[in-house]
């Protein structure tokens, strides 16, 4: 028996455009959008569908980010498309979260407009940053950051994708060592800060107050966090992992390799680009990835699984 997880991808994903599609053929995604632009004081529009600068910063880009995704979730379970789990990475979590039903898509939306607030202003400009390393070992990767410090790993990617974090002199040292410890290439990434680092601890200590007053409710099918690569079915762990992930790592390639472990075998990514299908081609080729970032997309994605279920 199959078993569909929805995946959502992360800050970085974002492009201009995304979502413009959905808005303009269905009235379900007119009404997130508006209603998620007047609750935060924000053209969702203009910052989603036209070339715009902001949506880049921090701050705009995690709100923009999972009106868009849950906007397109919206659309393809009214086409018909149903979960067995889900998953996202970093921010897209909140996305994984709302769309499993343990919170409102609206309370999603305020809660990462106030995460980026908090993200891109705990760490001043310059003093953090990440860098991607390709094609290493992860062992040798924290066998070299343990002699430096001030640097650790953000996000355990895929096989051969492991991203780094932390004050920036030490992660520009610790790109020089990674290289010569054999990496083929490291990547300095365009980010505002060094996020999934333990200088990001205020912002978590910060956005746990955020998640306070919102209401929870009972998931409709589990998802995995970040923190750990757990499998989460109630609720009453969610606000304390959310403000914790902030600050540590990301278990993206474990949290697939449990859901395949667990009989996950088809995978849908919803929202702009192909990320986490590129990620998963490196996790484990066997299972099916399919992209849902275009209205056409729905049903194709719709009449996919179903022929996969059949077969």
């Amino acid at each position: 028996m199959s078993k569909t997880v929805f995946l959502y991808p992360g800050q970085g994903a974002q492009k201009a455009g995304m979502g413009k599609d959905f808005y303009e053929n269905s009235a379900h995604v007119r009404e997130i959008y508006d209603r998620a632009s007047d609750a935060l004081g924000l053209d969702l529009k203009a910052l989603c569908f036209e070339e715009d600068e902001r949506l880049d910063l921090t701050e705009y880009t995690q709100a923009a980010m999972v009106t868009t995704c849950l906007a397109m979730t919206r659309v393809a379970e009214e086409a018909g498309l149903c979960a067995d789990a889900a998953a996202g990475l970093s921010l897209g979590e909140y996305a994984a979260i709302a769309a499993a039903g343990g919170m409102s898509d609206f309370d999603a939306i305020c809660l990462v407009r106030k995460r980026g607030i908090l993200m891109q202003n705990t760490v001043p400009a310059g003093e953090g940053a990440m860098c991607a390393v390709m094609a290493l070992e992860t062992e040798k990767i924290e066998q070299v950051l343990e002699t430096i410090g001030d640097v650790s790993i953000a996000n355990y990617n895929c096989p051969g994708q492991i991203v780094i974090t932390g004050k920036k002199s030490a992660v520009e040292q610790a790109a020089e060592q990674l290289k010569a410890a054999g990496a083929r290439r490291t990547v300095m990434l365009k980010v505002s800060g060094p996020f999934h680092s333990q200088m990001l601890q205020p912002a978590g200590e910060a956005l746990s107050q955020e998640l306070e007053p919102i209401a929870l409710a009972p998931l409709k099918f589990p998802y995995i966090t970040n923190v750990g690569a757990r499998e989460i079915s109630k609720t009453d762990e969610i606000k304390t992992l959310l403000a914790q992930q902030v600050s540590t790592p990301v278990y993206w390639m474990q949290s697939m390799e449990y859901l395949i472990a667990q009989g996950a075998d088809l995978f849908v990514e919803i929202g702009p680009g192909k990320t986490l299908a590129g990620f998963m081609k490196k996790i484990d080729r066997s299972v099916k990835v399919l992209n849902i970032e275009k209205w056409e997309d729905v049903e194709k994605t719709v009449q996919a699984i179903a022929e996969a279920k059949e077969a």
